[in-house]
């Protein structure tokens, strides 16, 4: 099948390599002539595990392409996916100015029927939207042209995407037309060969689910952490409590573990453009908005701890402290809305001093962060230890779960950890020597 794929974020180009690898002969379009250079190499510009092998593989065999011209990546397409970003206004509300864009430019330049599929992430409604945008231009050309407009909204996880994408649980189809959801479905039916995993439903429905589905997710995650603060206030370890609910079939272990919030770009986005979606239409959603002010104020509950413990030696104005983890999770270098920045910010600007390590995002965040005053940023995580007063453990990378710890004994100048993961046993990190505090459990010292 040919596949216009318009956009290479995390979404477009995981999606375009995927749907390569299974045959089909697809076309890439990005505004950006460095990134679609940087993709003909074979090189990709985000870091997604194995993402890498399979855009050099499937551009070397060629069928994957990449190109600035829509009107070329979507002269052969039968479908064509919007995957651009759907950034959030200052208000909470998605900004659809991209997806606009991409739709009037369709519009303007389709030649042949097509299905166009919106797979970024966009408020109920959007697909009318995109599909009244295309008419608008074709109507301005007078041109007859027949289209679809069909969402099919992702579930990938950052750091696992390309397993996501390869083995989905579900592939949602938000469609009234029955050949459109028939063209879906083969173009889907190799990630599917064990079990049907294509549910149709309603445009609305489609769109709708994508909310409601990262929503729920992201209310997991407040609900835990809220556990996790009750915990320790009443001597109670979330551990413990976690194994005991998620022993429940109903609820899982999934999504319940206690830390430091959520962040990334689709949870922290996803809550409050619902919440504005719901308010555009009379309506308060309580439980959403407590979600959010849940994990608003989860992301500072790390910084409050370094806080509290040294209020009574003088306070954080003149220490340092080590930090290991500035992606939101562990697998990206994707450090939108991620919890460390925030804690970064809360104690620089109390006058401590950060010296901050991540294995793949330091790049990313000198140049969105590097500019703040007394953070440094380093490549070797134990060298950013040297002298520290304390370290703080914010992402859950792999390398951070079972660390040297007579070596970040010897250089920091005490055995301090404040861990927002929950990577370690209390008991074991006690009998290491170290005043040990995490989240839900109680402190060590």
């Amino acid at each position: 099948m040919n596949v216009c794929i318009v956009g290479t974020g995390y979404v477009g180009l995981v999606s375009a390599a995927c749907f390569a690898e299974m045959g089909n002969d697809i076309f890439c379009v990005d505004v950006n002539p460095k990134v679609v250079e940087t993709l003909e190499s074979g090189k990709v510009h985000i870091f997604e595990p194995g993402l890498e092998d399979l855009v050099k593989r499937n551009t070397l065999q060629g069928r994957l392409h990449f190109t600035t011209d829509l009107g070329e990546g979507m002269r052969d397409a039968e479908v064509v996916f919007i995957t651009v970003g759907t950034p959030q206004r200052a208000d909470g509300s998605c900004d659809l100015k991209y997806v606009d864009a991409v739709a009037a430019e369709i519009g303007q330049k389709m030649t042949s029927p097509k299905i166009v599929v919106d797979k970024s992430t966009v408020p109920v409604g959007t697909a009318d939207r995109v599909r009244g945008i295309i008419a608008g231009e074709l109507e301005k050309r007078g041109e007859t042209i027949g289209f679809d407009v069909v969402s099919n909204p992702e579930f990938l996880k950052e750091g696992d995407a390309v397993n996501d994408f390869m083995k989905p649980d579900r592939v949602i189809v938000g469609t009234g037309d029955e050949d459109s959801a028939k063209t879906i479905k083969a173009l889907y039916a190799p990630f599917a060969r064990s079990r049907e995993k294509l549910i149709v439903m309603g445009v609305r429905s489609a769109e709708m689910t994508k909310y409601a589905a990262n929503c729920m997710l992201a209310t997991k995650i407040s609900f835990i952490n809220e556990v996790a603060n009750i915990c320790e206030r009443v001597g109670a370890d979330v551990s413990e409590v976690r194994a005991g609910i998620g022993s429940d079939s109903r609820i899982g272990y999934s999504f319940i573990y206690p830390g430091v919030g959520y962040g990334g770009s689709c949870f922290p986005k996803d809550v409050k453009a619902l919440i504005d979606t719901a308010a555009e239409h009379g309506y308060e959603a309580k439980l959403i908005r407590s979600v959010d002010e849940v994990n608003n104020a989860q992301k500072l509950v790390l910084a409050e701890k370094i806080k509290a413990y040294f209020a009574p030696q003088g306070g954080v104005a003149g220490r340092t402290l080590a930090l290991w983890g500035i992606a939101f999770k562990a697998n990206t270098d994707d450090i939108r809305e991620a919890s460390a920045i925030e804690i970064i910010k809360e104690l620089t600007a109390q006058g401590m001093k950060v010296r901050a390590f991540d294995p793949v995002a330091n790049t990313r965040a000198r140049a969105e962060i590097g500019h703040i005053e007394n953070l440094e940023i380093l490549d070797s995580q134990y060298e950013v230890l040297n002298g520290a007063d304390a370290l703080a453990v914010v992402t859950d990378w792999n390398q951070f779960r079972n660390p040297d710890f007579e070596r970040i004994r010897g250089a920091l100048s005490a055995p301090i950890i404040f861990d927002g993961r929950n990577l370690y046993v209390p008991e074991r990190m006690g009998k290491a020597g170290f005043a040990y505090f995490s989240i839900g459990r109680t402190a060590v010292e």
